[in-house]
Order: C-alpha cells, then structure tokens, then sequence
C-alpha cells in the first residue's frame, strides 16, 4: 500500500534462522583458516623435522653408513692448506679434482691403483729447476703412483668415501635443531653444533633418505657439498696411452 511502511521479505523467525546460518559458516571457516595456519610444515616429508636434533644426526650418519657412492664437492680447511674437492666416490676408488693454493691434480682410484694426472706447471713445480723435461712428458698423462711411495697415502685420502665422510661430517658441542632450509632444491632441515653454529652446521634432506647435503665445519674449516648419493658410476684405469712412469718419488701437495 502507498504511503504505508515496507514490508520484511522474510517474517521474524527466518531472520533468525539467518543469523544462526552465518554464524555456522562463519565458526566453519575461522575453524577452516586455523587449520591451514598450523599446516604440518613436515607434510610430505620423510618426517625426520619432527626428531629431536641428536635424532637426526643419528638418523643421517646411518644414511652415510649404508650410501654405495656419493659427489663431494666444496672446500676444505686443514693445517696442511686449503683444498678445493670435486670428487665423485664409492667403496672401491673414486675420481675427481683437487685443487690446492698453487696446482689442480685429478686423482683416479680403482681398488688399490692410484693415479694422479696434472698439467705441465705442476710436475715443474714439483721438481723445480730440473722439472721441466719431466713436466713436458707428464704433461695430462696419469701417473700411476707406486703403494710404497710417500705421497700414496696422501693422494689416497682423497679418494676414501667411508674415511673422508667419517673425518669431515662431525658437528662439535651441544646439538640443536635449527630452520628448515633448502639445498640443491631440496628441501632440509638443519641442526647446529653449538647455540649459533660454531660447531658446525648439517643440513639434512627432508626428501627421501635423510642424507646430508650441506655441511659447513666448524671454525671455518671449509662448506662442503653432497649430491648424487647411491648414484653409481663406472671406474675404469686408464689405457697404456694415457699412462707414463714418473721414475721417481712422487711430490707432496
């Protein structure tokens, strides 16, 4: 009717009902936001995030202990130098590069035969005045280095999966669980030797088996990186070509 106040399109009692309808679809999606905010940050993972740190260092050193190979590159640290590694290894020998502050060798072990194989600048450096001969003949030829020459063991260090990953993973002081981090794409989460690291830091694959993929040691002794783990690959000695006798006591880098 003109003039006279409008009517409700829906009588009392619906408004009512209405008002509770929101109101469950409102309870619905606070309940449906707070789910997605507590999201498990470890879904999808392997689960080792949710271990405590010693867990998970325990965890990752039995993954190192049952890997067939693995590529190991970065840098290290000792009293003897600083070293440069690129090196692809597995139980029965390895192959790769190493670079110290003056030379780059690559190094080759298949069983208990070692081989090293430099440039030129190398071999003369090593025997300095009287080198350069040798070095024109050694020059990218692989020197197969005899078992009872000094530098054999050196080299071979190298070249040692199980000792190398033994010596070069250990984390110093109290373990703690730090941030979940990413390397190579792959998601981790870190633990800490120390408050702050200072003991080394290790960061553990959240995909797959929990292997170690990042490890900086502590003190600034080097960053290590480890890919490629089970990834096998073939060793073969070099062919008579590709081989020369050094007739002499090998150099220590």
């Amino acid at each position: 009717m003109r003039g006279s106040a409008p009517v409700a399109a829906f009588p009392h009692v619906s408004r009512a009902r209405r008002a509770a309808l929101a109101g469950a679809v409102c309870a619905g999606l606070a309940a449906s936001l707070t789910a997605c905010g507590s999201e498990d940050p470890d879904a999808g993972t392997n689960g080792v995030g949710k271990l405590s740190a010693q867990e998970i260092e325990t965890k990752a050193r039995t993954a190192v202990d049952g890997a067939q190979a693995v590529r190991l590159s970065g840098t290290l640290v000792s009293k003897g130098g600083s070293y440069k590694l690129n090196m692809k290894l597995k139980a029965d020998g390895g192959t790769g590069s190493v670079t110290s502050k003056n030379s780059t060798f690559a190094l080759l072990r298949v069983g208990d035969a070692l081989y090293v194989k430099a440039d030129a600048g190398f071999w003369d450096q090593a025997d300095g005045k009287s080198g350069a001969t040798a070095a024109d003949k050694l020059d990218s030829k692989y020197v197969k280095v005899p078992q009872g020459d000094p530098a054999y063991q050196q080299f071979r260090g190298f070249t040692e999966m199980s000792a190398l990953l033994d010596g070069l993973l250990g984390l110093h002081g109290t373990l703690n669980k730090g941030d979940r981090t990413t390397v190579g794409g792959i998601r981790t989460v870190r633990i800490t030797g120390g408050d702050s690291g200072e003991g080394g830091t290790l960061d553990v694959s959240l995909k797959g088996t929990p292997y170690p993929l990042r490890f900086e040691r502590a003190g600034g002794a080097g960053v290590l990186q480890l890919a490629d783990w089970d990834k096998d690959f073939t060793l073969t000695e070099p062919g008579k070509d590709d081989t020369v006798d050094y007739g002499r006591q090998l150099p220590k880098t």
